[in-house]
């Protein structure tokens, strides 16, 4: 069957053969086909959707147009997390030593942050010497030396789906939920990975606007990776507010640390104590919620977790001595202070308008290739539903000059919200699809 044909049945209706999407994909990725025709077929998806066969098939496509990593030299259970991107999500930071000290393997392929969104490798990155572009031999080396590690994809894994995203990033077709599930999905099994958690960001600082939205694609990747054999959870959570009180790369690192010390903001310990237990779970470190949170109490506790993290850092080549000297990290200074315009309950946070605001500070990009100031952002000093008194600090902004700390307060008065009136609080551990 021609291409122009294939684009036809999609935007028909009609289902698409495994054999016709393995011979696109092996295509496409070649250069054989054209990305106009691309886009077309990407738009009929859009609109026409996918049947489980054929999220199934693109998933599988799209794995295997690259390499496959093979962890079998890795004793126990590997046991990943995958978030689909919010404001102040340093939890990879957190959950993966203390995974790791409850027994599991935890290998994390990460990302750069885009958009509003932030990322892991930005974040490790901020510590002096860490390298996220290791060789397999040395992924698997440092995992099996300490149980965890963080890396970056590499131009070898799930390549088709590079050429895709930035076909869908242009076309207006980012939001499909069986394109969505066919990335993620194909980069996590590329990783070599036993089961996934998947942390399904849902408000107006994530991807997923709606509840119901968020279910859908939970489900989705769930019923997709159990097609491949693996384990996988996916949990709903909010992204309403940031995601404890840091958001920018060495802010984050620190209160990750700060975490692992027992300092614990209680919106992130929320979500951390509930992705956390689904991996001991499905990866039989233990038999129920219950255990499973005492076992992730005591790595903090025990400082066991803090521990892995140290010793992780160093395998990656990183300057382990930022766990107790923050002044090692690069850090700008705080250059201005985000003020309650008037007395009230804080009501609102434009999420995503936070990240950018960020970003404006330099803590993100726009464009992949553009560089990241791993020195700036803010701390948030008051949450949803605290009570403020006019001129109470909500925010310290870190940037590199008066002018751009002011131009981050006037973004940041036109993303939060003051009212009277004290509001319902939805719960950051929405529901757990299993």
């Amino acid at each position: 069957m021609s291409f122009q044909r294939m684009i036809a049945k999609k935007r028909d209706g009609h289902s698409l053969s495994r054999d016709e999407i393995e011979s696109f994909i092996k295509d496409y990725t070649n250069g054989r086909i054209p990305d106009y025709q691309v886009s077309a077929l990407l738009m009929a998806v859009y609109f026409r959707g996918m049947n489980i066969g054929e999220t199934r098939a693109l998933t599988g496509a799209m794995m295997n147009s690259g390499d496959v990593l093979d962890l079998s030299a890795i004793e126990g259970m590997k046991i990943d997390k995958h978030s689909t991107g919010g404001v102040g999500d340093k939890l990879s930071l957190m959950i993966a030593p203390m995974a790791a000290a409850c027994g599991l393997k935890v290998p994390m392929v990460s990302g750069r942050g885009l958009g509003h969104t932030g990322g892991t490798l930005d974040k490790l990155e901020s510590i002096p010497g860490y390298k996220t572009d290791l060789s397999e031999k040395k992924f698997i080396d440092i995992i099996n030396s300490c149980g965890a590690s963080i890396i970056g994809q590499t131009a070898q894994i799930a390549p088709a789906d590079k050429k895709i995203y930035a076909l869908r990033d242009v076309t207006a077709t980012v939001e499909s939920i069986p394109l969505i599930t066919a990335s993620i999905l194909s980069k996590k099994l590329a990783s070599g990975t036993d089961g996934i958690v998947f942390d399904i960001k849902c408000g107006n600082g994530a991807f997923m606007k709606t509840i119901s939205d968020a279910q859908e694609l939970a489900r989705s990747l769930v019923e997709t990776a159990r097609e491949f054999g693996k384990q996988c959870r996916a949990v709903i959570t909010s992204m309403d507010q940031p995601l404890g009180f840091a958001a920018g790369n060495s802010l984050e690192v620190i209160e990750a640390i700060k975490y692992l010390k027992g300092k614990r903001p209680a919106d992130a310990d929320d979500v951390i104590i509930a992705l956390g237990s689904n991996m001991l779970i499905i990866g039989g470190a233990a038999g129920d919620d219950k255990e499973a949170r005492g076992k992730l109490e005591e790595s903090i506790s025990s400082g066991r977790a803090l521990e892995i993290f140290a010793k992780m850092v160093e395998l990656h080549g990183g300057d382990a001595h930022v766990i107790d000297d923050y002044s090692l990290l690069p850090m700008a200074d705080s250059a201005g202070e985000f003020k309650a315009s008037s007395d009230g309950f804080l009501a609102e946070f434009d999420t995503m308008e936070i990240g950018l605001s960020a970003n404006m500070l330099g803590a993100g990009r726009s464009k992949v290739e553009d560089s990241v100031d791993h020195g700036v952002g803010f701390i948030f000093r008051k949450k949803l539903g605290d009570y403020l008194k006019e001129g109470d600090v909500i925010a310290e902004v870190y940037a590199r000059s008066e002018e751009s700390a002011n131009n981050a307060i006037s973004a940041l008065s036109k993303a939060i919200t003051i009212q009277p009136e004290e509001s319902i609080l939805a719960p950051r551990v929405i529901k757990v699809i299993s």
